[in-house]
């Protein structure tokens, strides 16, 4: 039967964090495979497909990067991979593929030993850390079957959401207010807004601050530090101003918004707003869940 080696997984691995390496940011799994594919010439046996219609290369490489999570090298979030600086020190530090994964797999086992259903001497616990090759391919897959679920769930609703009519997702915006307990007293009608969306308070009479104002831009880029500028600009001393958009912030924006003295901004990105959803769903009216409906779906826990 066709097999993949250690070093050839590696060189996967290797490969794979060169270009995350030069997405500082992170960068969606889909297109860090695809451009990892296009790196190297498969064989028959990695270009192969499963039944499910998924190419065996990327299966290959998931299982490889759940070792890496596990010892700390890599970040997944919502289908973004990033690269950690431990990382970054660990593909500095092992040149060789095969030395680079053997690495990976050890702290991996090393992770899954110190669990609190570990059982096991100490002695035991230690060899098993050393056991490298003793992988538990079980929890691996049902590792990858979730994050892969995790990524296509995430595609959706960040797809349902940039393509909302803008005065629905303000709409939303304000029902997750309402939600977490906020008094929403006005939303801005079409035409213009003077630059503030949604009033809220803390209390239902408005009496108590901050008064909270928010701004909601549904747009494909990102805020800049000129715009963020322009919405800080209508907040008084009294106010805290929530800024919601689904194209996130520039780096400047974020380390403006992070180091104001007279204004309190939060910025609220499109997963921070999906989290919030998720978190406070419970609370939300019927009507404000039809504009975002969210169904659980039960998973084995992952046990890697």
């Amino acid at each position: 039967m066709a097999e993949i080696t250690r070093r050839r997984t590696g060189e996967f691995l290797r490969e794979l964090f060169r270009i995350l390496m030069a997405a500082p940011d992170g960068m969606r799994a889909s297109d860090a495979l695809q451009v990892l594919a296009s790196r190297f010439t498969l064989t028959p046996y990695e270009a192969d497909n499963y039944e499910s219609g998924s190419r065996r290369f990327e299966k290959i490489v998931r299982f490889a990067t759940v070792d890496c999570v596990k010892a700390g090298w890599l970040v997944k979030d919502k289908g973004i991979w990033t690269i950690t600086e431990a990382g970054q020190a660990a593909h500095a530090e092992l040149p060789d593929p095969e030395a680079f994964y053997k690495r990976a797999c050890k702290l991996y086992a090393e992770w899954k030993a110190a669990q609190p259903d570990a059982e096991g001497s100490a002695a035991e616990v230690a060899a098993a850390a050393s056991a490298v090759d003793d992988v538990d391919n079980n929890a691996k897959a049902a590792s990858v079957t979730f994050e892969e679920a995790e990524e296509q769930a995430w595609a959706e609703v960040s797809q349902y959401l940039r393509a909302m009519n803008p005065y629905d997702f303000q709409d939303l915006v304000a029902d997750l207010l309402r939600a977490m307990s906020y008094h929403v007293t006005w939303v801005s009608p079409p035409g213009k807004d003077g630059g503030v969306d949604i009033l809220a308070w803390p209390d239902a009479l408005g009496t108590r601050p901050p008064r909270i104002k928010v701004q909601v831009k549904r747009q494909q880029q990102a805020v800049s530090v000129e715009g963020l500028r322009s919405f800080m600009a209508v907040l008084g001393d009294d106010d805290v101003g929530l800024f919601v958009c689904t194209g996130g912030f520039t780096k400047d924006a974020e380390a403006e918004a992070r180091t104001q003295e007279k204004r309190r901004i939060t910025l609220i990105s499109l997963e921070k707003l999906f989290d919030l959803w998720d978190e406070h769903y419970d609370k939300l009216t019927d009507r404000a869940r039809r504009r975002l409906p969210l169904r659980s779906i039960r998973f084995l826990a992952p046990g890697g």
